[in-house]
């Protein structure tokens, strides 16, 4: 019986559509010279492989974008980057996306492409009862991962990252490595809570009638000016809903839209840029200017080091949001995460932070043993980290989704 049989069918949610994606980030090892002296690496995989595994994590490609670098799918359920040495999968809905690794990890191997490293991350669900497995918990997902990727050099690392106190702003992060990874750095932001006039430029058909192309979406809303370099490959879904690529240079972009009200959802990605190239507070008020969701958060990967990082490495501040949390978590092979949370609140309105007793002139609260660093209403915290047990064992559930 294979790993996708094992696991059974995905269960339909009867709310709405499920918006928060999940995303993994396989990156591998140069093959031998006289195995693929063109360098082509994973671009020589035909549609049918490609499909292969697509299937196993029940998605399909619409559209295809490519340049000199790397091929990027748009498809059914979010988006598919192919680099020579990297596989970026993100799905979103009730797909299945972990039990594409086997055949990826077969794929890669037929290339003889060795795994270097793996990174898998996601927010927390808007419907987390519709998941299926393996993707039912936190912890299912990370017995997955552990199983495939768990005797690389640095074993398995797990996080739960976010305020304990507020369960649907978490960051949960998986991440393993061979060796130290080459300089980039990730910026992955989930929206929720659209504003609705935002999010009517992403019904196809209008109240009066009207219908919007994919084309008229991306100008209409502002995505085409985030990054006006890129070239964008764009989709439109029936009755609503939308998705973007944008390719330029060795560098990605990818944009997911669930319109509905009561469960709107909007995700922005950027992978590989040059980051002195883009200012980080410049690039979230862009992507915010096209969505104006009432709750944000942001998470930015850097590998490489906060100089090559430039203000990437720094905290983001927004006009008209409240950070509810800040965390820096250290990852293996010298990488750094940092997560931000971000409440909307009206223009001159006070953080309700100032109203709290328990706090002293240092600006530090007191909660039983651990203290929480605030400066501007922002706190610095350490996040829960899944202790993992020794390498290529499947780790107990110790920490739910």
């Amino acid at each position: 019986m294979s790993l996708a049989d094992s696991w059974g069918s995905a269960p339909a949610s009867p709310i709405g559509f499920e918006g928060y994606e999940k995303r993994i980030e396989i990156t591998f090892s140069d093959a031998p010279v006289f195995v693929d002296p063109c360098g082509r690496g994973l671009r020589a995989l035909s549609r049918e492989q490609i499909d292969s595994f697509l299937d196993l994590a029940k998605c399909t490609i619409v559209s295809q974008l490519s340049n000199k670098h790397f091929d990027s799918y748009v498809l059914s359920e979010s988006s598919l980057f192919v680099y020579p040495h990297k596989v970026v999968l993100k799905t979103c809905g009730t797909t299945k996306l972990l039990l594409s690794i086997p055949r990826i990890l077969e794929l890669a191997a037929e290339l003889s492409l060795p795994v270097f490293s793996v990174k898998y991350s996601r927010g927390m669900f808007i419907f987390p009862g519709a998941q299926p497995s393996p993707h039912r918990s936190f912890s299912e997902e990370v017995s997955v991962l552990n199983s495939f990727f768990g005797g690389l050099k640095s074993g398995g690392n797990a996080y739960v990252i976010g305020d304990a106190f507020k369960p649907k702003k978490k960051w949960h992060v998986y991440y393993a490595t061979e060796e130290p990874e080459q300089p980039m750095v990730t910026v992955e932001m989930c929206m929720t809570g659209l504003d609705a006039k935002k999010a009517a430029v992403f019904f196809k058909n209008s109240t009066d009638g009207s219908c919007s192309s994919a084309k008229e979406m991306t100008k209409l809303s502002g995505i085409s000016e985030i990054i006006p370099e890129m070239e964008i490959c764009d989709f439109e879904f029936d009755p609503c809903g939308y998705s973007m690529n944008g390719i330029y240079g060795p560098a990605e972009s990818t944009i997911h839209v669930t319109p509905e009200e009561g469960f709107s959802y909007a995700s922005y990605e950027a992978m590989n840029f040059n980051p002195s190239s883009l200012v980080y507070n410049d690039l979230i008020k862009k992507v915010l200017a096209c969505f104006c969701p009432s709750d944000f958060s942001v998470a930015v990967t850097i590998f490489g080091g906060q100089g090559f990082a430039k203000s990437w490495a720094k905290d983001a501040e927004v006009d008209s949001y409240m950070c509810d949390d800040l965390v820096e978590q250290v990852l293996p092979g010298r990488g750094l995460l940092m997560y931000q949370s971000f409440t909307a609140v009206a223009p001159g309105s006070v953080s309700p932070r100032s109203t709290l007793d328990g706090w002293n002139g240092d600006g530090v609260e007191m909660v039983g043993r651990r203290k929480k660093w605030v400066s501007a209403g922002k706190e610095r915290r350490q996040p829960r980290k899944m202790q993992m047990p020794e390498k290529l064992a499947v780790p107990q559930p110790q920490v739910a989704s």
